[in-house]
């Protein structure tokens, strides 16, 4: 498959799974005990990792995400030149 083929280029998919990585650890962020009737109560729900940190940290991932999609590609920019 040529490069012609491909939508994005090679800095734009960097960028994407860099964000894809980061999205990922937002979601393991908020993974912990959960609350059961049989255990009882697990205040580590309310923790500020799982509340605060975590969902930011996503939302870093999926802002990234838009910003891969959308930078400009040099090679693009060269061709609409000509």
């Amino acid at each position: 498959m040529s490069q012609k083929n491909i939508a994005l280029s090679k800095t734009n998919l960097i960028i994407c799974g860099i964000a894809i990585l980061i999205i990922i650890a937002g979601f393991l962020l908020m993974t912990g005990p959960s609350t059961s009737f049989q255990n009882g109560f697990e205040p580590d729900i309310f923790s500020a990792r799982r509340i605060r940190i975590a969902p930011v940290v996503c939302l870093a991932g999926f802002v990234l995400m838009i910003v891969g999609i959308l930078y400009p590609s040099k090679d693009k920019k060269s061709e609409t030149e000509q």
